[in-house]
């Protein structure tokens, strides 16, 4: 008989004596509770942008009956985007030892010949297919956009969108097969004899439990070089992190940015006081206003953190401006305001514009920020004005505002 032990689709390829029921189930219980908090904390994080608003928010179009959930952001407490986002991308690249060692681990049954039995097997191959496709896909597409070095073929927004979701459907059904499977074989504590177990298997080099102790260890060295880019006193162990290693700049405005204005082609000519005014539009008519003028309004102060869909914060920084609220009342929006849309002097980049809901323009902590930390913004930051407005994600707090038009979706 032809010995075919060098194919993956022998079983007697497959000779590694730690593979087993329970350690697949260890594996599959600890990425049961962690994919449910990534899917949840991703879908308030695209609710965060207030995709039904407008179509500049809406990076991901047609989306269809997978909007059901989509609900009017609010701005309470004002660290719920920095908390549902940090926990979101933190929590996904924690999860990626224990990904990598529960495909590890069920790696026989992916090459399993046939590919299909019957009706029912094939149906449970094309799941198994999706799971572990969907799940590939949704943790690479995530990880490259973290690290602000997105290479895939079109806009991450849709691409991860529907990823998670067509991955959320095949591991929730996946689940609901397996998890009673799971449990009892973690309680058991023994191997039964499945596809898993190498019929002939090789001698161990390390325990099951050595092998959880691998994974777990994985797990806690990409939190610990992960986790710190959401706190600006642990910002220095986030060494594998974009905006990690300590702050990128000394002074009232040294602190992490996404886009500088030189990448968004704002130049100097464009913001200086000689013409840069801002347009603001509402039902009277319109004001334009230099920031000489924007200063000798009231001006109010903010403690509000920046947070980006990237996973990285700041810490509360002291913003001084003027409120959203009082500019709308200038063109006739007394009482309560209403939806503002935002356009920018930026040119290259997404987000050149943004829509916010009368619920962020009415709180009082909503500024167009001229001051940041006691000195005013620089180009970097947004010079000469920005929005700034509580538990709203970063690229929503548009920089280089040339024109607020109230009232108008």
């Amino acid at each position: 008989m032809r010995d075919d032990s060098r194919l993956p689709t022998s079983p007697g390829f497959w000779r590694s004596p730690l593979r087993g029921p329970w350690l697949t189930s260890v594996l599959g219980l600890v990425l049961l509770g962690g994919v449910m908090v990534l899917f949840v904390t991703g879908l308030l994080s695209y609710d965060a942008y207030n995709p039904g608003l407008s179509r500049v928010n809406d990076k991901t179009p047609d989306k269809g009956i997978l909007g059901f959930y989509l609900f009017s952001w609010p701005t309470n407490p004002h660290w719920l985007y920095r908390l549902v986002q940090g926990v979101h991308v933190t929590l996904g690249v924690t999860l990626i030892p224990v990904l990598l060692g529960k495909l590890w681990s069920v790696a026989p049954k992916l090459f399993t010949l046939p590919p299909a039995r019957s009706v029912v097997h094939a149906l449970e191959r094309i799941s198994l297919l999706l799971l572990v496709g969907g799940g590939l896909f949704v943790f690479v597409t995530g990880v490259f956009n973290v690290q602000m070095n997105y290479v895939f073929p079109g806009s991450f927004y849709p691409l991860h969108f529907y990823g998670a979701w067509v991955f959320f459907a095949a591991f929730l059904a996946h689940a609901l097969l397996k998890t009673p499977t799971a449990l009892r074989n973690v309680r058991r504590m023994r191997e039964e004899r499945t596809s898993l177990v190498a019929p002939r298997p090789a001698r161990p080099t390390v325990s099951r439990r050595g092998a959880l102790w691998f994974v777990g260890g994985g797990s806690l060295l990409l939190f610990g070089t992960t986790a710190g880019r959401s706190s600006d006193c642990l910002r220095v162990t986030a060494l594998l992190a974009p905006h990690g290693g300590g702050e990128p700049g000394r002074g009232p405005n040294g602190f992490q940015i996404n886009r500088t204005a030189a990448y968004a082609g704002v130049g100097a000519a464009e913001t200086g006081a000689d013409t840069w005014r801002l347009v603001v539009v509402g039902r009277t008519g319109t004001v334009r206003l230099t920031r000489a003028d924007l200063l000798r309004l009231p001006l109010h102060d903010s403690a509000l953190p920046i947070a980006c869909v990237e996973g990285w914060s700041t810490s509360d920084q002291e913003w001084r401006g003027v409120r959203l609220r009082d500019l709308a009342a200038l063109v006739g929006h007394d009482g309560d305001p209403p939806d503002v849309f935002v356009e920018s002097l930026q040119r290259r980049g997404s987000f050149r514009h943004a829509a916010l809901r009368a619920n962020q323009v009415a709180d009082g902590r909503s500024l167009l920020a001229l001051h940041v930390n006691g000195e005013a913004l620089s180009p970097d930051h947004g010079f000469p004005a920005r929005v700034i407005v509580p538990a709203a994600p970063g690229v929503m707090n548009t920089k280089w505002v040339a024109r607020l038009t109230f009232g108008d979706r």
